[in-house]
């Protein structure tokens, strides 16, 4: 009995070995894909990282993909001194954090609205907000221009701050509402017998249960507005008040394309985004598994 046991012992021991071994070499299979995933979705930032850092001559003459001879940041400082990098960076933030703060805002108060205190005729009140979501903006194009031309705002940033939190309220209302539906009910109900009134339930209660939406809501936003090249086109005409995107696109050397400067202004651009998604990383990746386990 006891070499029998004892044989049992030994087996269990090798098959759970041998499991052992299955999910380590899983696991090294899952990171080299994930590695290889990695270099190959990284390949476009190498390659302007590296252009940044060449002369025009280098770049034409051994390409993009050859590491520089010398690393240098004259391409940055042409950046910010003749391309004017500094106050396109500074006329998006301008536009991107109020408008990001003022669609949140309100998508805060029409989610909680709807999901906590629905009122005869809110479900239309939902798909009318929701609808905003696909509702291209090509269409409305040159009635805004008009609009915002004859109240004397055209070539101002006051466009484009307005336009971008109203087609930002949509998505965040849809993405709050959600969220506020899924917070129990009996949570606000002992917030109000304990002398809460709405605004106190909302702010004290309400919004610290919903940091990681308001993550994500501010990280896409933030992107978004922050990228976008349309309505710096339409609503502009001036440098003063031009974007990143639209000062990106029209960099141009004298006689030729400058690749290496444009190279280092794109490398500029991307600080914002990636410093936001940096400081919302923590709750960024919470708020993307919201509702994805049940129970």
């Amino acid at each position: 009995m006891t070499n029998l046991a004892s044989a049992a012992t030994t087996e269990a021991q090798a098959d759970r070995a041998k499991e052992q071994a299955k999910a380590r070499r899983s696991m090294v299979i899952l990171y080299v894909v994930l590695t290889l995933l990695l270099l190959i979705y990284s390949l476009p930032t190498i390659g302007v990282l590296l252009t940044s850092l060449k002369t025009n001559a280098e770049i034409s003459r051994e390409g993009v993909w050859n590491l520089p001879d010398s690393l240098s940041l004259d391409n940055y400082r042409a950046a910010l001194q003749d391309g004017n990098a500094g106050p396109y960076l500074i006329n998006s933030l301008k536009v991107t954090i109020p408008a990001c703060v003022l669609s949140i805002v309100f998508g805060v108060l029409s989610g909680y609205t709807l999901a906590k205190l629905p009122f005869r005729g809110s479900d239309i009140l939902f798909i009318f907000l929701v609808a905003g979501l696909f509702f291209p903006p090509q269409i409305v194009m040159i009635p805004l221009f008009r609009m915002f031309n004859s109240a004397g705002l055209y070539d101002t940033l006051w466009p484009m701050i307005i336009v971008h939190a109203g087609f930002g309220i949509p998505i965040c209302t849809l993405v709050l509402k959600n969220f506020f539906a899924t917070i129990p009910t009996a949570i606000r109900e002992a917030a109000i017998i304990d002398g809460a009134n709405e605004i106190q339930v909302l702010l004290r209660v309400m919004l610290p249960l919903s940091l990681p939406s308001l993550a994500v809501l501010a990280t896409l936003q933030f992107t978004w507005i922050w990228n976008d090249f349309l309505w710096p086109v339409i609503f502009t005409r001036s440098d003063e008040v031009r974007t990143i995107m639209f000062g990106l696109a029209s960099l141009r050397g004298q006689y030729s394309v400058a690749y290496g400067t444009q190279a280092a202004m794109a490398i500029l651009a991307s600080i914002p985004t990636l410093l936001i998604f940096i400081f919302f990383q923590k709750y960024f990746i919470r708020g993307l598994t919201l509702g994805s386990v049940k129970g």
